[in-house]
């Protein structure tokens, strides 16, 4: 395991003493008390090499936006629990909404990990109260910009000015979402689940972030992102179930970037 991690380090363009350095999070990773069909995702999700490059630390405030199922909640939650600031930003509870319902009781089914977590409200367009402004060291937010896209390039832009406000002067924000090639056309909605990497820089800046890094840590040559029903025929969601299951199989989980900005300052 570690010599897989540090081939993917190197890869990225880290270096080894930052392999080292992270002793907290490998074990966060680690840990028996994950979902099991969560952690058998760390091979294509690559959690300890993606939170690296991001540059997180233990003592940090972190919001993830939208933890959905909290796939990445098990690991950032106990990670940050003595030292740090885990908040989980997404829209109010909902007792009508199963999937609200099912992270209440994930969060409260194990205390010893989710006692200290704090929640935000992140629901665009509608309602934002994430955290104070200028509070936050940095903001997560994995596989979601695509879906913000179709109610518009300034929904997006506004969205990335509500993680902009809430981050410290010198605050991360770390982006992961599935890649449109740039040959190909961004359609005004992102209908397949891709985007664009230019198209993401380009709302980042939009609202005031610099660009500091890219890693090819989640990308997948594999995947020509050209799918019936778009990304989502890809495991684990497997829409289109049976047919040409096989072929979906065998590209992998999507073609991802990996993107760190900056908010200015300090």
């Amino acid at each position: 395991m570690k010599r897989l991690i540090l081939a993917a380090l190197l890869a990225a363009g880290m270096t080894t003493s930052a392999f080292a350095a992270d002793t907290a999070l490998q074990g966060a990773i680690a840990s028996t008390a994950r979902t099991p069909a969560n952690a058998a995702r760390d091979a294509a999700r690559h959690p300890y090499e993606t939170l690296t490059f991001f540059g997180i630390k233990p003592t940090m405030t972190v919001v993830e936006l939208v933890p959905s199922g909290g796939w990445y909640t098990e690991i950032l939650a106990p990670y940050l629990r003595e030292h740090g600031k885990y908040i989980a930003a997404g829209p109010a509870f909902d007792p009508a909404k199963r999937g609200s319902v099912a992270f209440k009781n994930k969060l409260e089914a194990n205390p010893a990990m989710y006692d200290k977590v704090a929640m935000g409200v992140f629901n665009p367009p509608k309602a934002y109260d994430i955290a104070p402004a200028g509070s936050v060291d940095m903001v997560l937010t994995f596989r979601n910009v695509h879906n913000w896209i179709e109610d518009g390039d300034d929904n997006v832009v506004n969205v990335f000015r509500q993680m902009y406000t809430v981050l410290k002067p010198g605050g991360v924000l770390g982006v992961v979402d599935h890649r449109l090639p740039e040959k190909a056309t961004q359609d005004a909605t992102a209908s397949t689940g891709y985007v664009k990497e230019s198209y993401m820089i380009a709302m980042a800046e939009k609202a005031g972030f610099k660009l500091a890094g890219k890693s090819d840590v989640n990308a997948n040559a594999k995947d020509n992102t050209v799918h019936k029903q778009g990304v989502w025929a890809l495991p684990p969601t497997y829409i289109n179930k049976d047919e040409d299951r096989a072929s979906y199989q065998a590209i992998g989980e999507s073609d991802r970037m990996t993107l760190k900005f900056v908010k200015p300052g300090k």
